[in-house]
C-alpha cells in the first residue's frame, strides 16, 4: 500500500507520541532519542479509518527490548485512535550510535551511563566517567548490564559505570 499525503500536524502528533515511549532497558531514553524510529507513514489519516506504519531498526540484532518497544508503539497508537497499526522492522541500513540524538547522549551521561564516543569504538581504558568526569578509568568487562554496553570502573571515584558501545 502506498502512503498518501498526510496532514503535517497529524504526523507531528505521532512523533510527539513516539517521543513519550521509552526504551525498557534504558528508561531515560525515548525511542526517538535512540534513533530507532526510521519512518512513520500515515497510510490513511486518522479521520479516514486511521492506518499507520512505523518502521524501526534494532540497536543490536536480537535485542530483547525490540518486541516490547513494538508493542508499546502499537498500544500507544491504538489508544490514540488508529484502527490499524503496522510495525515494520528493517535491518538495513544497520543502526548506528550516530543516529542517537545529542539530547539522548546527554541524558545517558546524566543517568550515569557513559555515552558512545567514536574515539573508543572498542571499549577501552580512558572512557570518561559520567559521575566525576575523570578519564582515569578501566575496562572491567566487554559486556555490561546489556549487550549494547560495557562495564567500566573509574579509578578516581571508584564507581563502576556502563558505557554505551559505539557501532
Amino acid at each position: 500500500m502506498k502512503a498518501v499525503a498526510a496532514d503535517n500536524t497529524e504526523l507531528q502528533d505521532c512523533y510527539d507520541l513516539l517521543a513519550t515511549i521509552h526504551d525498557p532497558e534504558i528508561p531515560v531514553l525515548s525511542i526517538l532519542d535512540l534513533g530507532i524510529v526510521r519512518d512513520v507513514e500515515l497510510l490513511r489519516p486518522l479521520q479516514d479509518e486511521g492506518h499507520i506504519r512505523v518502521t524501526i531498526t534494532a540497536t543490536y540484532t536480537g535485542c530483547p527490548a525490540m518486541d516490547t518497544i513494538a508493542l508499546l508503539i502499537k498500544m500507544a497508537l491504538l489508544t490514540k485512535g488508529y484502527k490499524k497499526v503496522e510495525i515494520a522492522t528493517t535491518i538495513a541500513p544497520a543502526w548506528t550510535t550516530d543516529w542517537m540524538s545529542a539530547a539522548g547522549k546527554e541524558k545517558l551521561k546524566t543517568y550515569g551511563i557513559a555515552p558512545p564516543d567514536k574515539r573508543f569504538e572498542i571499549p577501552a581504558d580512558g572512557i570518561v566517567c559520567p559521575q566525576c568526569g575523570s578519564s582515569h578509568t578501566r575496562l572491567l568487562s566487554e559486556f555490561g548490564s546489556t549487550a549494547c554496553k560495557s562495564l567500566l570502573q573509574c579509578n578516581d571515584c571508584a564507581e563502576p559505570f556502563d558505557y554505551f558501545k559505539c557501532h
